[in-house]
């Protein structure tokens, strides 16, 4: 269907990609693999259109769909007018919203989610936003459909939905190029693999192809230990969070992380981890309860005070939440501890996260996943006792997750105090030294290092009664 062959593409001095082919077939999926920075996203821009490569060839005649890393919505718009953006159904020269309520139920039924057509889609979730962008993707009939790490906000059960949506386009003759940085997604749906290195392609694989090969193809060395937390010897109570309550989201939340210690938050989505993390940190307001940092309490809805308290949040939309776009990667690095630069730190920093990229580049040129190390680094600059990782590995590549655990590692190793949320069950159980598990905006209960997944999901989905 697509043919390409020997794709290069410079930005600036930087080589993004390097003489790279890639073959899309009708009835298959074609995983594209590789670190943050290898060139899969810029390959997928040139297939698309939106740039142009400066050697190399592309032949094929089919219809091309993309759902790209960022979300590409219009928040102030409707859920119905999203789905139908720039191709709204008219009727005698007006557009038919009837016609879009109509039909939006039958797209949004397609990738099994159940929300209001004519709900705002700022009022959405991140993972119910990406399940709008597949939809509207799945309603164009594209010959080729491009999905770039589609099930990063996703949930397990979500996860499935999609990936059964994707076999059943195979079957019926679509040609798929998947990117994700979950290998177990891989082996479950993958006919061939491509794997990307620093902007070169250094390998074909097949269905069959282990999880050790696909590591060390991607990232030049082997990976020892996925999950490689460090435990350490507990001191003094560093958070403590008790009886927070926000009316219609969260009530009576309890968390208390100790000095050298990671503490997970783990549940549906929608079970309020996010709203509570973000009032924590003073983001948003709460109506009961309290916020200690190192046995001092923090005022309400005040970020610079939780800041000078030695208290800092990555949160879950790095996009839109936690960087400054057209700023560069040394100011983003720098936002929190302006007036204080350490320009050898800052670069030291940068090297430790393997950013790729100079410090002197705009961020959003950036790959997603490079992005959120300098969201991570920004942080890490700031040296907070505690740090608030709110979904802090979505997007980012075997290599440079373990990365960003050894980097919790050694700030608990340092006396400094972690509190994890993180929707992937696995990381969120390898990573904690406890794991408190949220349901309906409450506490469902905590469970103890080398907890079950099965016992996090029973927690997870169980009824609480008022």
């Amino acid at each position: 269907m697509i043919t390409a062959r020997g794709i290069t593409k410079h930005f600036g001095s930087t080589k993004a990609l390097d003489g790279v082919d890639l073959d899309i077939n009708a009835g298959e999926v074609h995983v594209l693999l590789g670190e943050n920075g290898a060139g899969k996203s810029t390959l997928v821009k040139i297939l698309a259109g939106i740039h142009r490569q400066d050697a190399g060839t592309i032949e094929g005649h089919t219809s091309l769909a993309v759902i790209h890393q960022e979300l590409a919505l219009v928040p102030e718009l409707s859920v119905a007018e999203n789905l139908f953006l720039n191709r709204l159904p008219r009727r005698f020269g007006f557009v038919d919203r009837a016609e879009m309520r109509r039909r939006a139920p039958e797209l949004l039924q397609r990738v099994g989610l159940s929300v209001d057509p004519d709900a705002k889609v700022k009022d959405l979730g991140i993972a119910q936003q990406q399940m709008i962008e597949i939809a509207r993707a799945l309603d164009k009939n594209a010959g080729v459909l491009i999905l770039d790490e589609p099930t990063a906000v996703l949930t397990e059960t979500e996860t499935d939905r999609l990936l059964e949506i994707m076999a059943q386009l195979r079957d019926n003759g679509v040609g798929l190029v998947f990117i994700t940085h979950h290998l177990d997604e891989i082996q479950r749906v993958a006919d061939r693999i491509t794997v990307l290195r620093d902007g070169k392609s250094v390998g074909v694989l097949g269905p069959n192809a282990t999880t050790q090969h696909m590591i060390e193809l991607m990232v030049g060395r082997p990976i020892d230990e996925q999950y490689p937390r460090a435990q350490q010897r507990l001191g003094q109570p560093l958070l403590n969070i008790q009886g927070l309550t926000r009316r219609g989201a969260f009530e009576n939340i309890s968390i208390e992380v100790h000095a050298g210690e990671v503490v997970g938050i783990a549940g549906l989505v929608g079970a309020g981890r996010t709203e509570v993390v973000r009032a924590a940190f003073g983001v948003d307001a709460y109506d009961h309860g309290t916020v200690e940092v190192d046995g001092k309490p923090l005022p309400r809805h005040n970020v610079q005070a939780a800041i000078d308290a030695g208290l800092g949040l990555v949160p879950e939309d790095r996009k839109g939440q936690g960087l400054v776009l057209t700023a560069t990667v040394g100011q983003n690095l720098e936002l929190v501890t302006l007036g204080n630069r350490d320009q050898q730190r800052l670069h030291d920093i940068a090297g430790k996260l393997r950013i790729k990229g100079r410090v002197e580049q705009p961020v959003k040129e950036l790959s997603g996943g490079n992005q959120q190390k300098v969201v991570i680094g920004k942080w890490l600059l700031a040296d907070p006792k505690v740090l608030i990782l709110d979904e802090p590995t979505r997007g980012v590549d075997v290599g440079a997750k373990v990365e960003i655990y050894e980097l919790i590692n050694r700030m608990t190793a340092q006396g400094r105090a972690v509190l994890l949320v993180s929707s992937d069950l696995p990381e969120v159980i390898g990573m904690s030294d406890r794991v408190v598990v949220m349901a309906h905006g409450r506490v469902a209960g905590e469970l103890p290092r080398g907890a079950t997944q099965d016992q996090v999901m029973a927690l997870a989905v169980q009824e609480i009664s008022a």
